[in-house]
């Protein structure tokens, strides 16, 4: 038993909380000394979180933020090996017996071009070219996301990600590119829970594709490992694997158990490069969270804030300025666009934050990282809050755009294809890297705030949610 968990506090408790207000606050003492002392002494974390995310983005070094914000996570969380605690390191440590492998054949040819499903249609060619004009007017996508899908398109043989072994870690997300590469005829190499349903769902997906795809396991019944308990297990098993990894992180989970997930594959991802240093590394940021944007997106959003309708002023006074405040402070370059949902809670923003950070500290190293903002999207994980359903639909009111799953997981395996093809080295600003490729739909730059249109968003969309 070697199961990735946090560490107790002096009470013996294992707090996530007591986790994510030490990590962040360690992290931001590398650029803010005061921002850290304040988020060190956040009495609520659960309900006081979002300004010390917003901190992390704010203190401006994201070189440092990050490499110390990954040190601080390391070194506290810990390995429960019967009873007693290690350190996260000797996780890999441990005498243990990789599993076997189960492999499933697609039956289909591959597709040789690149399509994206949207709304009962299968954009391709010219009206492909056409949508991401329209997405890049609208603001719901970065005019770098665009030129980065043209190109794929542009260089269909790029789709083969033949020559590469993609690694999903959450093989059954909705987010992740596991059909798509497969399509392409590539092989994949995935890993989830031990669930039998699950797996039925992704070797049909395989079987429709073109390519392979590789799971642990003897049988299909059997197939899957606990990455929070087996850990070694799969690194081993990984290791074993020829061909160059691209490792992505698509994993998802509830609570607590995602930080202590994020956790654990932060910790695989160091192994597996510092085994095999030819190894890629592949993430998707939420839009959700906080980033630092270009001048050109404050400009958009202040000028629809300026063009903003009378019944939305009227409602900015009426609610003693709590609604439909501005997203940015005019001229801010870069601004800051603060997208955090309080309903996801602070593990999951601690979750997102630990991949952002090592993306960060990976493309720094000289590692290929495909990084990618996805679109808010309709995900089961997502709709299943009904406060978020309800915002989702409403959303389109405020200038926000909600994805279907099917076309996300089109689009960021075509972002991640590019990324892979055309890996690009770190810049001098790493808030500058994240918004290359960035489709946030909209997110970056409507009018207001996102928070502060939120319930109203919900509001309006609950009779299309339910």
């Amino acid at each position: 038993m070697n199961e990735v968990v946090f560490p107790r506090g002096a009470d013996g408790r294992r707090s996530s909380s007591d986790l994510g207000r030490e990590v962040v606050a360690e992290a931001l003492r590398a650029a803010d000394p005061a921002a850290a002392g304040a988020a060190a002494a956040e009495r609520d974390w659960r309900k006081g979180y979002l300004r010390h995310f917003r901190a992390l983005v704010e203190a401006g070094d994201g070189y440092a933020v990050a490499a110390a914000g990954l040190a601080s996570l390391h070194a506290r969380m810990r390995v429960d090996r019967a009873g007693e605690d290690a350190p996260l390191a000797e996780v890999f440590a441990a005498d243990t017996t990789p599993p076997g492998t189960v492999t499933v054949t697609g039956e289909e040819k591959p597709e040789r071009e690149l399509t994206v499903p949207y709304r009962g249609q299968l954009l391709r060619g010219d009206t492909l070219h056409r949508q991401l004009d329209a997405w890049v007017t609208a603001g719901t996508i970065e005019a770098s996301c665009a030129e980065m899908v043209r190109e794929v398109a542009a260089n269909p043989g790029w789709l083969d990600l033949s020559d590469q072994r993609l690694v999903v870690l959450g093989a059954g997300s909705e987010m992740g590119p596991l059909p798509s590469v497969l399509a392409w005829g590539g092989t994949v190499v995935g890993v989830d829970l031990p669930r039998p349903a699950v797996w039925s769902r992704v070797a049909a997906a395989a079987r429709r594709g073109a390519g392979t795809l590789v799971a642990p396991g003897t049988s299909l019944e059997t197939a899957g490992a606990d990455l929070l308990s087996g850990l070694p297990e799969v690194a081993r098993w990984l290791l074993g694997i020829e061909g160059r990894l691209v490792l992505g992180n698509y994993v998802y989970a509830p609570g607590a158990a995602y930080a202590r997930l994020s956790a654990a594959m932060d910790a695989l991802a160091v192994h597996i490069v510092a085994e095999r240093p030819d190894t890629a590394l592949a993430f998707l940021a939420t839009p959700t969270d906080v980033f630092a944007v270009p001048g050109d997106a404050v400009a958009q959003a202040t000028d629809r804030y300026r063009r903003r309708s009378t019944t939305a002023r009227l409602t900015h006074l009426l609610s003693a300025e709590r609604l439909l405040t501005p997203n940015y402070p005019p001229g801010a370059d870069p601004g800051i666009a603060d997208s955090l949902v309080p309903q996801q809670g602070p593990n999951y923003a601690l979750a997102k934050r630990v991949q952002r950070w090592r993306a960060t500290v990976a493309r720094q190293a000289g590692t290929t990282v495909s990084f990618s903002v996805a679109p808010p999207t309709r995900t089961r994980s997502v709709t299943s809050n009904r406060l978020l359903a309800a915002a989702y639909a409403g959303a389109h009111l405020f200038g926000v755009e909600v994805f279907e799953p099917a076309t996300s997981t089109r689009l960021m395996a075509a972002l991640l294809v590019h990324q892979l093809r055309n890996p690009r080295p770190a810049g001098a600003q790493a808030w500058r890297d994240e918004t290359v490729g960035a489709a946030h739909g909209g997110l970056w730059r409507v009018a207001y705030q996102p928070r502060s249109a939120l319930g109203l968003a919900a509001l309006r969309g609950l009779p299309a949610a339910f």
